[in-house]
């Protein structure tokens, strides 16, 4: 095999709701992941996560006094961050993700001049890495949205987000220009679709057509990330944006053209986000699934041509696990990222019941290259496991290892086959809260932090076994994966 890249960004993920903490300090505002709230019991449900939240429901976590709510305090990188990107450089990161909070910049997401405490922040982190020749890959909208802007208009169902978000971006470009080469726009844009809330800042008061609100919401995205990809081409032009998918590959059940269709089907609601913002214009396919659920898209003049003008540099996208497509919806289920799946008897599954799928990553790299022919960006993958440390310190997490090995070999083998992948920055490169769960006993890094679901311990970070071997598969540009 031809190998990986000289220039392959290797990396790891992280975002700020879930990791920075510093919760309303230094002039940051509320958002959207401030109010998610960690419940006992098994987590918070998928049932939970998914279900409309109302004003009602803000309210109250934000005037509750007893609940806890982890990602107000994440693991502090806010005031570690020093540390935390000494050991990324230790390890060899050629770039690092994060995101860069919107309600630290803007607090109440639509204000005229920025929070300059916030900017300073951010001026900092950047600098970090580049001391140790990290380059940071930027997202510029991930699960924090503003509550101010939930409020005031409902979030991204109102057309006036759009003017909010653009003055947001552009601030960071004008900021940010000579620090920031990779950026991404809406971090996992098509969970707009699941849960309006989380990444929306929609509200379910009032709302009598819910499908509604999230698809118009969504196209109010698509006009901001267009936008906003003009932005960053005008403003630093050697600079790549690209958009930010949710991955969900679903296999037919079986061979039958029924199974087939419905994992047609399956692509159709998964890609729609990226074919948008990729090819620059609505698929024919959403017209039916529109009609059928009532859905009508409110678009000016000239929306379709700020689509054309507007389309992305390059495709990132998360993948950790696939899924069956059944036109039968009986049979034995399994737990997954905010849907769940019929059980693959191939497939071993996660502590999390996600199902563990590397040649799944391989079909994910061969789908997506074939249908758009731009290149490709692995931003997240990983496992989260409840990892054990031993009385010297140690955590030996075999487990991990064995994960990211097998979808690192189908990465060079997919490259191989013609596949143009830029970099894999795995998910959680050091542990952080859970976005679906707000857990913290959800582990992913390759660095441990002490600390608990309920927000106790010394937040004191320790290298895994995986730290090590992570080291080694960077130093050896993917050669060496033992």
């Amino acid at each position: 095999m031809s190998g990986f890249p000289q220039n392959f960004l290797w990396g790891g993920a992280t975002a700020a709701n879930q990791f920075e903490g510093a919760f309303l300090e230094d002039g940051k505002g509320w958002s959207t992941a401030d109010t998610a709230r960690y419940i006992k019991e098994n987590g918070i449900s998928m049932t939970e996560l998914l279900r409309p939240t109302t004003k009602a429901d803000v309210e109250f976590a934000m005037n509750d006094k007893e609940g806890v709510y982890p990602k107000r305090h994440g693991i502090d990188f806010y005031h570690r961050y020093k540390e935390d990107i000494a050991l990324f450089a230790e390890m060899g990161f050629k770039t690092f993700r994060l995101s860069i909070s919107w309600p630290r910049i803007f607090p109440n997401g639509d204000e005229l001049e920025p929070n300059e405490a916030g900017l300073a922040f951010y001026d900092a982190v950047f600098d970090e890495c580049l001391k140790y020749g990290i380059e940071p890959l930027v997202t510029i909208s991930h699960y924090e949205f503003p509550l101010g802007l939930a409020f005031k208009q409902n979030g991204w169902e109102s057309r006036k987000t759009i003017e909010a978000f653009e003055r947001y971006a552009r601030v960071l470009f004008n900021r940010y220009k000579d620090k920031v080469n990779y950026w991404l726009t809406f971090n996992e844009i098509n969970i707009i679709g699941m849960t309006g809330y989380l990444s929306g800042g929609i509200l379910a008061d009032g709302e009598k057509n819910m499908l509604q609100a999230q698809y118009q919401a969504a196209h109010h995205q698509f006009i901001a990330s267009a936008l906003a990809v003009k932005a960053c081409h005008e403003i630093i032009p050697d600079a790549k944006i690209g958009c930010m998918l949710a991955r969900m590959e679903a296999y037919p059940e079986t061979c039958n053209p029924l199974d087939v269709m419905e994992s047609v089907n399956s692509d159709h609601m998964n890609l729609f986000y990226s074919d948008v913002q990729i090819r620059g214009y609505y698929p024919t396919y959403m017209n039916k699934f529109f009609r059928d659920h009532n859905i009508t898209i409110k678009k000016e003049t000239e929306d379709d041509q700020i689509l054309r003008e507007g389309t992305v540099d390059f495709m990132s996208f998360s993948y950790y696990m696939s899924s069956i497509a059944s036109h039968k919806k009986e049979g034995d289920t399994t737990g997954g990222n905010l849907l769940g799946s019929k059980k693959n008897p191939y497939l071993k599954a996660s502590d999390w019941g996600w199902q563990i799928d590397p040649i799944g990553l391989r079909v994910t790299l061969h789908k997506l290259y074939d249908r758009y022919q731009v290149p490709l960006f692995i931003v997240e993958n990983g496992l989260g496991a409840k990892d054990v440390v031993e009385p010297d310190g140690s955590i030996h997490d075999d487990y991990r290892i064995d994960y990211l090995r097998s979808h690192i070999e189908q990465m060079e083998q997919a490259i191989d086959e013609g596949v143009d992948l830029m970099g894999y920055t795995p998910w959680g490169c050091i542990d952080l809260v859970s976005a679906s769960t707000s857990e913290m006993s959800k582990r992913y890094g390759f660095i441990y932090v002490d600390l608990d679901d309920e927000g106790k311990g010394t937040l004191d970070r320790s290298r895994k076994d995986s730290f090590y071997w992570y080291k080694k598969v960077i130093e050896t540009n993917g050669t060496d994966l033992k």
